[in-house]
């Protein structure tokens, strides 16, 4: 695993952080570090990718669904990922990772993830593309959503997000 000490910080961390709804936001706190780098001496393109990881890691832990998933042996996939690359990270540079649900079809969730320098600018913005499998198959949104405790209307992705889900 790439990211293995980040991953076990944020999972020994979790217990300390808030629950969120189904449509909250995940923050998470992060730097730069010299094995982030590449030859450009600023973060790798790569590795935004997989700090993602841990974006989603840290959404399905905290709205429940974690212990849903551990329980039933759901997997976790992503279909697809588009990210958009805008400021560098640089060397031991501070910033945020927001997650959060953008919507969902009959077969897929989509989640947005920023990289939010300190200030406020946008350092790059993904698009992930993910389900669940158990061990009969894709495990139905509808599952998904009532283990997250989402009673709420359906949140249909919008429209520029389904036509790249679609291509």
């Amino acid at each position: 695993m790439v990211l293995l000490f980040r991953t076990l910080w944020k999972g020994l961390t979790l217990r300390f952080r808030p629950p969120l709804e189904a449509l909250g936001t995940s923050i998470l706190p992060f730097r730069v570090w010299p094995n982030d780098l590449d030859v450009n001496v600023h973060m790798n393109n790569g590795r935004f990718l997989s700090v993602m990881d841990l974006g989603r890691f840290d959404l399905t832990f905290r709205t429940g669904l974690g212990r849903a998933m551990l329980r039933n042996r759901w997997k976790p996939l992503v279909g697809g990922v588009t990210i958009r690359y805008r400021r560098s990270l640089d060397p031991l540079e501070a910033y945020e990772l927001h997650t959060r649900l953008l919507g969902w079809d009959a077969k897929w969730f989509f989640l947005e993830q920023r990289f939010v320098k300190r200030g406020g600018d946008l350092a790059a913005e993904g698009v992930v593309r993910a389900l669940f499998r158990g061990r009969d198959g894709n495990v139905p949104v509808a599952e998904v959503l009532r283990q997250m405790g989402h009673a709420g209307p359906d949140l249909e992705a919008p429209e520029a997000i389904r036509r790249w889900a679609e291509g």
